[in-house]
């Protein structure tokens, strides 16, 4: 989908980090936006920001972990622009006690998480591409994964953004399969700065909080080190802009993340390839 300019773009997690960055980013291309985030304040002052730059957007509150805000979330696109080009399924979370084992995540950890990374996900697929399919005209389906996706881990991270992965490809696909004109691309973005780690803010009250003074040791310094990382990540401009190229050139796997993330994915697909037992990935 090489011509944006005019065109309607969607995206979840909008009101702050990769889904700000592509709503600016694809601002700049001259596509009117439909944004949602489940954080109302942090949604005004993203909408108030890109209207002030000259945007065209219409915006909706939405926990993208329920189906009816979702649907209705498609609803507002189609009256208020009639069509929808690029859909951009960007909202997702994760726990500070991201690592733990299977046994050790809560069950209220597994709900909150695949609640919102997965199913936030396939409520967009299941709103969105029937419609987009039936306007007839070239659009583009973004699911943001992470590299996580590509990896493993027995945690509801992990096991999240992997189904993100597998449901993306098979999306993919399913429209080449039918000869439609709507692709589909899966983002796995490496270490970048937003506040995935501050996600809890949103979660909730029923499922509880991660008790961090609770966690074990080696969590609690895992945690602290993966914020350090993610501080020193990359801007989510440079994400944005990757995705935009990834639409207008009709290409599936996204993923901008740094060279020591790349080297945890070829050692993975090797192991696959060659039948190795899966390698150990350092713990830091």
């Amino acid at each position: 989908m090489q011509q944006l300019s005019g065109r309607v773009a969607v995206i979840t997690g909008a009101g702050s980090g990769i889904g700000l960055a592509m709503a600016h980013c694809f601002a700049g291309e001259g596509m009117k936006l439909v944004l949602a985030d489940i954080e109302e304040a942090a949604l005004a002052r993203a909408v108030a920001d890109l209207r002030a730059a000259g945007a065209t957007v219409a915006s909706m509150q939405a926990d993208v972990g329920d189906p009816a805000q979702v649907a209705a979330l498609a609803d507002l696109a189609w009256q208020t622009y009639g069509a929808v080009h690029l859909l951009c399924n960007n909202a997702g979370v994760a726990s500070p006690a991201l690592p733990t084992r299977a046994w050790e995540s809560t069950l209220a950890d597994w709900d909150w998480i695949l609640r919102v990374n997965l199913m936030g996900v396939l409520h967009g697929v299941r709103a969105f591409v029937p419609r987009m399919l039936e306007g007839g005209d070239e659009g583009h389906v973004v699911n943001t994964a992470s590299v996580a996706g590509l990896l493993t881990g027995a945690n509801p991270y992990h096991v999240s953004k992997n189904a993100v992965t597998c449901l993306s490809e098979g999306l993919y696909k399913d429209l080449r399969t039918l000869g439609a004109k709507v692709s589909a691309s899966v983002l796995c973005p490496g270490l970048i700065r937003t506040r995935i780690m501050d996600a809890e803010r949103n979660r909730p009250a029923a499922l509880g909080r991660t008790q961090l003074g609770a966690m074990r040791e080696d969590l609690q310094r895992w945690e602290v080190g993966f914020r350090q990382a993610l501080e020193a990540g990359w801007d989510p401009a440079r994400v944005a802009e990757a995705v935009r190229d990834a639409v207008k050139a009709d290409r599936f796997y996204i993923v901008p993340a740094q060279d020591s993330l790349h080297a945890l994915i070829r050692t993975r697909m090797t192991d696959i390839i060659e039948g190795r037992n899966p390698t150990l990935a350092p713990r830091g």
